[in-house]
């Protein structure tokens, strides 16, 4: 959230400057879980639990950097925030490097590019990456891939080849150590301490809806990669709690915590579909911040937004 100050900037400008009706400021993880609540309801047969619309875990992937959000009940678990120095950005230049080192025939001008659209087309998440590369290695016909184009100085025709950095570039984010030696933790790793940072009340809806969001997090099974490592931590962690319980005498039954990782059709832009779907739901005209009401006290009024509770 920003701070106060940056708050009331924004209703100036808003109010004085566009003459809007209406202002309801937002952060960016509960517009997120909005986004996907309502497009999982239209998109699925599956009875949804309500509270997803406003407690989950929001990562929230771009170009720059990569955020993990907890949010309870509408309103965001600041001090359990964390952030991962690596996004699409990375991925490109981790493409970027692996193509150069090959020294593919690609021309410098568009080398840059060229990365971000193999990213774009081509990557996706492996299940296991020493298999991977076996896949690979015994079938290169049907894993490797083409690239193709124009030079635009000179129009001579160039290819290049398309091989390991397809599951290596989103490798990135689940084993981090191959791109950059000065940060070594897997995004699982700090989704779970998101999570075990919060209160032990809201760790259940948390591990429950776990909310992906931005282009970085579209690669293919980019999900069920994330969805299972995070299973294993989860797992490994109540099993030592349970040999400590079984060593101590006391016998109990071995408690079930559920992780589901949500990708929906709505994932590259969730803040603007969640930030339209809000505003056109009947509740929004109860909670934003009206021009009579700035008028009448000032920017002030937008130091506190209300929660969504519902739609």
């Amino acid at each position: 959230m920003n701070p106060p100050e940056n708050r009331e900037y924004t209703a100036e400008v808003m109010f004085e400057t566009f003459n809007v009706p209406g202002l309801y400021i937002a952060v960016q993880a509960c517009l997120a879980l909005a986004a996907s609540y309502t497009s999982l309801k239209h998109t699925t047969d599956d009875v949804l639990d309500p509270s997803m619309m406003h407690t989950g875990t929001v990562i929230d992937s771009g170009d720059g950097v990569t955020h993990v959000v907890p949010v309870s009940h509408g309103y965001v678990i600041g001090s359990a925030i964390r952030h991962i120095p690596l996004a699409g950005r990375d991925v490109t230049q981790f493409i970027f490097n692996m193509l150069k080192d090959r020294k593919e025939p690609i021309p410098p001008e568009d080398a840059k590019l060229v990365a971000k659209l193999i990213k774009e087309r081509h990557c996706y998440t492996c299940k296991d990456v020493a298999r991977e590369f076996q896949k690979f290695d015994q079938n290169p016909d049907k894993c490797f891939r083409t690239y193709s184009g124009v030079n635009r100085y000179t129009h001579k025709p160039w290819k290049c080849d398309i091989g390991y950095e397809r599951f290596l570039g989103p490798e990135i984010f689940f084993n981090p150590e191959i791109f950059n030696s000065d940060y070594k933790k897997p995004l699982s790793r700090v989704v779970d301490e998101v999570v075990q940072a919060c209160e032990i009340d809201s760790r259940r809806g948390l591990y429950n809806n776990i909310v992906l969001s931005g282009g970085s997090t579209l690669f293919r099974d980019f999900h069920r990669r994330l969805q299972r490592d995070i299973k294993g931590i989860v797992s490994d962690r109540i099993d030592k709690n349970m040999a400590s319980i079984k060593r101590a005498g006391v016998d109990q039954k071995r408690p079930s915590v559920s992780v589901k990782v949500v990708s929906h059709p709505m994932q590259r832009f969730a803040v603007w579909f969640g930030g339209s779907i809000l505003s056109a739901g009947p509740s929004f005209h109860g909670i934003c911040h009206t021009k009579e009401q700035y008028d009448e006290e000032g920017p002030r009024i937008c130091r506190h937004n209300a929660a969504f509770t519902h739609l």
